[in-house]
């Protein structure tokens, strides 16, 4: 194409993607109007009005998203027909069915992402938008159908690829690869597992297929919501970009450590106590801990009554602990089951010694007022109330778990490892979470519901329905025999509903605060430190067992986490789980990649390391220093990234200033990374190694390590710098 053509071809994208924009504008504008009016109208049902704003609201988000980028490319079909790609779908106003802007997600997409020249999937160009802000600056094209003879061909990946890092993880629309493409739109509806090594993409793949999932069930999936679970807050940070701006917000985003709500947890236990939390086995200690604390009393407890004393021995009390266990009631609420046997006993004893010689059984009207009178002045004894807390007490998870920990005695009970002994219970650990989100079950809530809400809602209803007499006794007074009377308009309900304090909190905001919320689909990154107890706890969150799970069997370093998903999986979906691998590293340049699988060699030697699609012509480097050196050589790095585009980091020990350990950049990318003393990570064993393979593969384009020791064999392919003080 000519200089001219090309200018020409140029001029006529920027108006058409101007025009675009002038559509995008349009619906914002409706959008918002609809939104307003939706906030002041007076409809009976304010469920539907809240349902119909909170609707409107994401409407205007996903409008004000498409902004950034809203059209990337351009297919040119070998028939002729041409289709313009982007964010959102928009159509021309006044023909609904004619498509302005197809939806990356949409079937007619498709070829955009996975045609190639050897397979063109009757396309004839490919055209990718080079943007700034709303205009178009240049754009690249790939001709289909003719090996070799594409213009443009990698350019905008590469491109991408290549880009300084900023504060978060960016969308891929426009340039999603065939094989992450596959996996996006794959039509599976139960657990889909994503394995790949660093810089594949899995994690933003599985964000995208969450996204296709919206556009695709929208109704089923807006309804329950998503769960994104990830490894750490940092990383959870570094994702949280990229649903919102592909236009979804109904998304919960959290790490294994806050599933319980209310409960904030990073810390971690030693590998020993977090492999005994981890397995599965922890079940039977914890129904065992619980049994434990339904106790039968030592001696006989006396409790005096106003015309006699009655004696609660461990008899009767072991008859009304089967009845309870047998009930199968959660431990809280199965205590009304073993306090009616308890008192039922007691009251027959008492009644007899009372009625001895004035009352017998056949008089049943007054032997069961009399058992009542006493059942009623037990129930109110403080000594009886005080021995049930000591046989049956109510117990919160914390409680039974912390009070578990502490005691060597309960732990023998429960036949628990002693390995969970520890002076403070309620340190929670993120191992700890499971078992308290599993005791929540067993336990059942401390004041079981009694239907208070309902009472307090009929109440409500029948104040209301007084207020309407009211206001018809006062219309009957009046002369117009045609006029609507209030109860022609509403009912004592619809009054009532009309002052209740709404729940104004979005999806997101209500599922993350509700232990017991269900969610239509569950996305696990970094699934491979999950233990078998996390993943208890997830399937429980969606009983459609709908997952898309993201990890790298070789990055586990808990001892506790999975050694193949089968061993994870199988127990909750047999033979029903699809396995898709991510090949190509797009993050990490070659000569970045050879040093990590050198390690990776090492600690993992069945495992094939990706193959990056690029290389960036800098080879990473080591430098030997002494301990007393190191703190400056970490400045001189830290100064001199200062002055290039994009993020570094410092991995290393907790001594060294400004460095954090390996496993907090899990899942996370900089344009430079500076590992100090691989040697230290490395001495922790296989979980070491791991680690130390996590490090090394964070750099998106230079990478340093520090070292005091001997470099570990596996880096002594970097290219050494002159020891601080010999230059």
């Amino acid at each position: 194409m000519t200089a001219d053509g090309y200018d020409a071809e140029l001029r006529g994208e920027q108006g058409y993607v101007a025009g675009l924009y002038v559509r995008l504008d349009a619906e914002r504008t409706q959008a918002r109007e609809r939104h307003a009016a939706a906030l002041r109208a007076e409809g009976d049902s304010a469920l539907e009005r809240d349902a119909e704003v909170r609707a409107l609201g994401r409407e205007i988000g996903r409008l004000n998203v498409a902004d950034n980028g809203l059209c990337f490319g351009r297919l040119d079909a070998a028939s002729g027909e041409r289709s313009y790609i982007g964010r959102i779908g928009l159509f021309d106003e006044r023909n609904e069915f004619e498509p302005l802007l197809l939806d990356w997600r949409a079937p007619a997409a498709r070829p955009f992402y996975v045609a190639t020249a050897a397979h063109p999937e009757h396309m004839r160009r490919r055209r990718q938008f080079h943007t700034r802000g709303r205009a178009v600056t240049a754009f690249t094209d790939e001709v289909l159908g003719r090996p070799g003879a594409g213009e443009g061909g990698d350019a905008a990946l590469l491109a991408a690829v290549n880009a300084p890092r900023g504060d978060g993880m960016r969308d891929i629309v426009a340039t999603i690869q065939a094989e992450q493409d596959e996996i996006i739109r794959l039509a599976h509806s139960g657990v889909l597992v994503i394995e790949g090594g660093p810089g594949t993409g899995k994690t933003v793949v599985a964000l995208h297929r969450v996204a296709y999932l919206l556009y695709t069930q929208r109704e089923q999936m807006e309804r329950n919501g998503v769960l994104v679970v990830g490894p750490n807050p940092a990383f959870l940070r570094h994702i949280g970009r990229v649903l919102p701006s592909l236009g979804e917000t109904n998304v919960v985003f959290t790490t294994t450590g806050d599933l319980v709500p209310g409960l904030r947890v990073t810390a971690e236990d030693t590998p020993a106590a977090a492999r005994v939390k981890g397995s599965l086995d922890i079940l039977e200690v914890l129904a065992a801990a619980v049994a434990d604390r339904q106790r039968l009393p030592e001696r006989p407890i006396e409790l005096e009554l106003s015309d006699v004393t009655v004696r609660l021995d461990a008899e009767t009390a072991e008859w009304a602990r089967q009845e309870a266990r047998e009930s199968g009631r959660p431990h809280n609420e199965a205590r009304a089951v073993f306090t009616e046997i308890v008192s039922y006993v007691l009251s027959e004893r008492a009644a007899a010694r009372v009625g001895r010689g004035w009352l017998t059984r056949d008089d049943r009207e007054a032997w069961a007022n009399l058992r009542e009178d006493l059942t009623t002045e037990l129930a109110e004894l403080p000594a009886f109330t005080a021995a049930l807390d000591e046989l049956w007490p109510l117990l919160t998870p914390p409680q039974l778990l912390a009070a578990l920990y502490e005691s060597p005695e309960r732990l023998a009970a429960a036949g628990a490892d002693p390995a969970l002994l520890r002076a403070d219970g309620t340190a929670w650990t993120v191992s700890d979470v499971p078992l308290l989100d599993e005791l929540t079950d067993l336990l059942g809530p401390v004041h079981p519901a009694d239907g208070a809400a309902e009472r307090a809602e009929r109440a409500e209803a029948t104040y209301a329905a007084g207020v309407l007499d009211i206001l018809v006794s006062r219309e009957d007074s009046m002369d117009d025999e045609d006029h609507l009377f209030a109860t022609d308009l509403l009912y004592g309900a619809d009054l009532a509903e009309r002052f209740v304090e709404r729940d104004t909190r979005d999806l997101a905001e209500r599922a993350a605060a509700d232990r017991d919320w269900t969610y239509r689909h569950v996305v696990v990154d970094e699934a491979q430190e999950l233990s078998d107890m996390d993943w208890r706890v997830l399937m429980r969150r969606c009983p459609s067992h709908s997952f898309t799970i993201v990890g790298d069997l070789a990055q586990r370093r808990s001892p506790a986490g999975a050694r193949s998903w089968g061993a994870a999986l199988d127990r909750y979906v047999p033979g029903r789980w699809l396995y898709r691998s991510l090949t190509v590293n797009y993050r990490t340049p070659a000569e970045i990649m050879g040093v990590a699988a050198a390690v990776l060699a090492e600690f993992a030697p069945a495992v094939r390391p990706p193959e990056s699609v690029r290389s960036s012509g800098v080879r990473p480097w080591s430098r030997r220093v002494t301990e007393d050196e190191i703190a400056g050589a970490v400045q001189e790095f830290v100064r001199a990234e200062a002055g290039q585009p994009g993020t570094a980091v410092v991995i290393g020990p907790r001594w060294v200033t400004g460095a954090v350990p390996a496993a907090a950049t899990k899942g996370l990318e900089y344009d430079a990374v500076l590992v100090v003393e691989p040697e230290a990570i490395l001495a922790d064993g296989p979980r070491g190694a791991a680690e130390l393979y996590v490090a090394l593969t964070r750099a998106t384009q230079r990478l340093g390590v520090l070292h005091r020791g001997e470099l570990p064999p596996a880096l002594r392919g970097l290219e050494p710098l002159p020891e601080h003080g010999s230059e």
